[in-house]
This record gives structure tokens, C-alpha cells and sequence, in this order.
């Protein structure tokens, strides 16, 4: 067996790689899905229409690389962590849309667990911060709002899960109910140290036990799929989209950090098999677990990045497409004094603020739509720093590099600006599809199509290193601009 096929399921789009032994991608298949915002600050994907998209890409990629079924030695899963599905057991039906990671609608249900007094205890045993970000408030709107589910799901009539869990669930036609280690850190019910969901944090949030999911290993055999067009292949690699990044970037060591740019931005930095509990406002989290040891990672998450170019594209109008924002920004030496915070559903990491909204601040007559195109990049970055700024206080580690993946990587003005403002390199992947190859590479070790991470650690290579051009002044100078606009846009609603 030649091949591994990696499902990669994201926020906008779902994708399917077939990958060789050597690291390379054979093919490729893709499609976007509908984005439903029902309410500002709402968001929604159809289960349904994940699973269609995502069976019929798998199918697709298979014919582009020419292979046979028989040629897959395993399937690795790869997700947009966080957004929930909750579905009934018999029928395989959703009860309702999946609320995606970016959804505020559970807000106040995190105002009132502060209020109750939780925060300690969520801290102490999932490493998280109480927000609507995670699973667990999503499961608990779900429960109270969708007519009869508390009922049925007390019965033990429906399954909870993250959407490896559903894709898993969908290919082995219900008989398999799993997620691993690193989704399941992601939901507010697990226990990261006992590595185990938590009896307290369930009754909390008003979770019943009979809805969970198993929480397994990040690379081990689950199953195997029964679906037709995808039959008798072993399922044997899960990880949630950025832990996936930071094993695809081969960051297998201590103090390493990646930064994934996608819609989002998210940093991880390994720490080792020991937790670090965060002063900074950063989370702890699980970055996998295979070969019987737990591995753990610090991550900032930042809400808006690449989604603030799609907005000059589609909200403004000032770009037709995304990648025309770099030659539009660099146009102009710098942003002419505009700073731009997008807090379009609140800020993230470090500063965890549901409330703060978006501001573009220091306009003058002669600001130009490409100083605010600059001063979006420029966001991104600023962004960016304020986590690794967060995680080098909390790890006590010196960063000596940020090896960087997703699709704004390719923006060689931002990636020039983020090494300015860290004042460390920025190491680019020669193989963008680092998320994929994290999870082909979780399920590659599974059924010992690779042997060791150091025989897949050998495959990494980088693109482009973008060294820093500026000093400690300028930058730090720059930085206290930007948390002037920051402070304009917090705790706005």
C-alpha cells in the first residue's frame, strides 16, 4: 500500500489529499460549502452538507491520482475544531445546523459561568478559558433550545461530537462513536491531566455522559470504513486542524511554535509531555498523543485574520480577489497612520474580549483604500505578535523561529511585516498543506507505514526565510500604536 488519504475538513471548504510515502501530494480535490449566518454573530454550517462534500471530494481525489482503494494504507482526519454536531443516533440525522467554532451566540451562557464562579475549575482541568469558542456552552444551547433534545439525549437517543466525530460516525455507518485526544481538549468537558471528560465540568454545563464520544489516541486504528465508494480503509489518524499543523511542521520538539494563517490565526507551541498552565491568557491544550505519550501546547487563538481580507473583497470592495491585497498594500510605503482591529465577533487571545468590534482609526483625507489594505495586513501580524509575546512570557522560551503554514503564508508583504514586528525569522514550509500532512502522518505511524517521527521529521523542508529589517525601537514604537487602536475597540457592545 503506496498512499495515504488525508480528509481535511475546514471552516469554508472541504478537501481531500492523496499523499506517498515521501511526503508528496498526489492529488488534490476541493469545495467550499454554505456559510449561514442566521443572526449577527451567528454562525452555521449543514452537517449534512459537510459530509456530502467531503465524501464526494475524497471520491474525486482518488481519480485524479489514479489510484485504487486497495493502493490507501490509511485515512488520517483533519478538522475545523470546536464546531459542534449533535445528532440522533438511529437515523444518523443532525437535530439541528452545526454552530461553528467562530459562533458569540453562547455568550451569555459563559457570562453566567463566570458569574458562577467557574472559572478556577475550568482552568484547572482543561486548560481553557471560559468562552464561547469552545464545544461545551454550544452542546448546552443545543440541549435547551432545540425542541425535545434534553429529553433525548437524556434517553441516550443522541450522540455529541466535533466534526471528525460526525465525518468518523458517517463513514463507519454508525458504528463507530470516537474523537481523539486533541478535539476533545477543545470542548470544556475534558480533563487534560486525566485525560478523561470531567463529571464536574459536565453537570456544569448541563452535559449528559451518554452523548460523548470515546476520547482516543491521535494515532491508532478506529475502524474502518464501510461507506461504498471508500470501503475497508482504516481510519487511524485524527487531530484537530492546528495540532495537525504543528505535527505537519514537524514542530516534535519542546519550544518549537508554528503559526497557521487561515480564516484565523492559531499559534502552538510544544511543551513537551508536561502542561503549562498559561498567566497570559493563552490555553493550554493537548497537541497529540501517539506512541503512548501525551504531548502537550500552548495556543493563542486570534479570531480575524485572513477573514479581513475577504472582507475588503466582499464587504468593501476595494480588492476582486484575495491575493490582490498584497500588491494593493504595497503601493503605499506604510499604513499613513491607519490602524485597522478587526474584532468582527470580539478578539481572541490574549485578550479574550466577546464585546470588543471591529475600528479603523487614525483616517485622514488622505487615507486610501491601500492604506487600509495595508493597515489589514498589518493587523494580522499585530495580532500574531501579541500572541507569541503571550506564550514567550508564559513558556519562559526565547522563540528562535516561527515556522509558518496556511494560505496568507503566501503573502510575502505579510510575512516580511510579521518578522518585523516579532523580531524573529519567519520560516515558510516548502509543503503549504502542512494540516493534511499532520493528519496522513498521525495515521502513516498508526498502521506503520512510517516507523518513527524522525523518519518523517527528514521530509520537512523550508520555502522562504524572512529575516526581521527593523529595530527594537521602531517596533516597539509600532506596537504601542497598535495597542492604542486596540483599547478604542474593546469592550465596545
Amino acid at each position: 500500500m503506496k498512499y495515504l488519504l488525508a480528509l481535511d475538513q475546514g471552516t469554508t471548504s472541504s478537501r481531500a489529499l492523496v499523499i506517498d510515502y515521501s511526503g508528496k501530494v498526489i492529488s488534490v480535490a476541493q469545495k467550499e460549502f454554505t456559510q449561514f449566518f442566521p443572526q449577527p454573530g451567528w454562525v452555521e454550517h449543514d452537517p449534512n452538507e459537510i459530509w456530502m462534500s467531503q465524501r464526494g471530494v475524497a471520491a474525486d481525489a482518488l481519480i485524479r491520482a489514479n489510484i485504487n482503494l486497495a493502493d490507501i494504507a490509511a485515512i488520517g482526519i483533519t478538522n475545523q475544531r470546536e464546531t459542534t454536531v449533535v445528532w440522533d443516533r438511529k437515523t444518523g440525522e443532525p437535530i439541528f445546523h452545526a454552530i461553528v467554532w467562530q459562533d458569540r451566540r453562547t455568550a451569555p451562557i459563559c457570562d453566567q459561568m463566570r458569574a458562577d464562579g467557574l472559572e478556577e475549575l475550568v482552568d484547572s482541568r482543561t486548560g481553557l478559558v471560559i468562552d464561547a469558542y469552545f464545544s461545551g456552552t454550544k452542546v448546552r444551547w443545543l440541549l435547551d433550545n432545540v425542541p425535545g433534545a434534553r429529553e433525548r439525549a437524556e434517553r441516550g437517543e443522541l450522540a455529541f461530537g466535533t466534526i471528525d466525530s460526525w465525518l468518523i460516525w458517517k463513514l463507519t455507518e454508525g458504528k463507530v462513536h470516537v474523537t481523539d485526544e486533541t478535539n476533545a481538549s477543545r470542548t470544556m468537558l475534558f480533563n487534560i491531566h486525566r485525560r478523561d471528560w470531567d463529571d464536574e465540568l459536565l453537570k456544569a454545563l448541563h452535559v449528559p455522559r451518554s452523548i460523548l464520544p470515546a476520547a482516543k489516541s491521535s494515532s491508532e486504528v478506529y475502524g474502518e470504513t464501510t461507506v461504498d465508494t471508500l470501503a475497508g480503509i482504516p481510519i487511524a489518524g485524527i487531530a484537530g486542524d492546528q495540532q495537525a499543523a504543528l505535527f505537519g511542521q514537524m514542530c516534535s520538539k519542546p519550544g518549537m511554535v508554528k503559526n497557521t494563517y487561515g480564516t484565523g490565526s492559531f499559534m502552538l507551541m510544544n511543551t513537551g509531555t508536561d502542561p503549562i498552565a498559561s498567566k497570559n491568557k493563552l490555553i493550554t491544550t493537548i497537541a497529540w498523543r501517539q506512541g503512548g505519550y501525551t504531548y502537550y501546547a500552548l495556543e493563542g487563538s486570534v479570531f480575524i485574520t485572513g477573514a479581513v481580507v475577504q472582507w475588503l473583497r466582499d464587504g468593501l470592495g476595494i480588492i476582486k480577489t484575495s491575493p490582490e491585497v498584497e500588491a494593493l498594500a504595497a503601493s503605499v510605503p506604510d499604513s499613513g497612520g491607519v490602524l485597522f482591529v478587526p474584532a468582527f465577533v470580539g478578539l481572541g487571545a490574549p485578550h479574550w474580549d466577546a464585546y470588543a468590534r471591529g475600528a479603523i482609526v487614525g483616517l485622514t483625507r488622505g487615507s486610501t483604500a491601500a492604506h487600509i489594505a495595508r493597515a489589514a495586513l498589518d493587523s494580522i501580524a499585530f495580532q500574531v505578535t501579541d500572541v507569541l509575546t503571550a506564550m514567550e512570557a508564559d513558556s519562559g522560551i526565547k522563540v528562535a523561529e516561527l515556522r509558518v503554514d496556511g494560505g496568507a503564508c503566501a503573502n510575502n508583504l505579510l510575512m516580511q511585516t510579521q518578522a518585523d514586528l516579532l523580531g524573529v525569522p519567519v520560516v515558510r514550509a516548502a509543503n503549504p498543506e502542512t494540516t493534511a500532512m499532520g493528519a496522513a502522518y498521525l495515521a502513516g505511524l498508526a498502521v506503520g507505514f512510517y516507523k518513527s517521527t524522525e523518519e518523517i521529521s527528514s521530509q520537512w523542508a523550508s520555502d522562504r526565510t524572512f529575516e526581521p529589517k527593523i529595530g527594537a525601537e521602531e517596533r516597539q514604537k509600532l506596537r504601542a500604536g497598535w495597542n492604542k487602536a486596540l483599547e478604542r475597540a474593546k469592550a465596545w457592545l
